[in-house]
């Protein structure tokens, strides 16, 4: 038991950031798996928190296409270069529409028209993550870019 929890301790930030870039990779398909299968929802979200913005179902899809590629590349560790920004202004985009529930998720302070949400908080966690992801990038070794630097294949960065 006692080497098992050495071996966490030394694995423990590597296995983190496979988690952090699974997971972070996972909502991103998530969210462009919603527009396409629930058009309506991302219809509602856009108007909602994006003032309107790509409302059309085109956009949406194609957005929402977008998302999910980058999403199941984010989560194999492929082109994050590139990626990240991406992955980052999308998450920070995010959570700037949703500023007011971050600010006051109980609406105490009446920013927002409803209850309020402490739902959207998380937006602003998702944000920091996978602004860690990008900032750490190099010690995230269980990616594929990571094995293709290794073979000589490319240099990912």
């Amino acid at each position: 038991m006692k080497r098992f929890g050495l071996f966490l301790l030394r694995h423990m930030k590597r296995f983190g950031l496979f988690l952090l870039r699974v997971g972070t990779g996972w909502l991103l398909v998530v969210w462009g798996l919603d527009k396409w299968v629930n058009v309506s929802h991302g219809q509602a979200v856009a108007e909602s928190y994006y003032l309107g913005i790509g409302t059309q179902e085109f956009l949406l899809r194609i957005f929402g296409a977008f998302e999910i590629l980058v999403g199941l590349l984010v989560m194999v560790g492929l082109w994050r270069r590139w990626l990240y920004p991406v992955t980052c202004l999308i998450l920070l985009t995010t959570a700037l529409a949703v500023w007011k529930s971050i600010i006051d998720p109980f609406n105490w302070f009446e920013l927002r028209g409803d209850a309020g949400s402490a739902l959207f908080l998380p937006s602003l966690i998702v944000f920091a993550g996978a602004v860690v992801l990008w900032g750490t990038m190099s010690e995230d070794n269980l990616t594929v870019d990571s094995v293709m630097e290794k073979r000589g294949d490319w240099e990912s960065r």
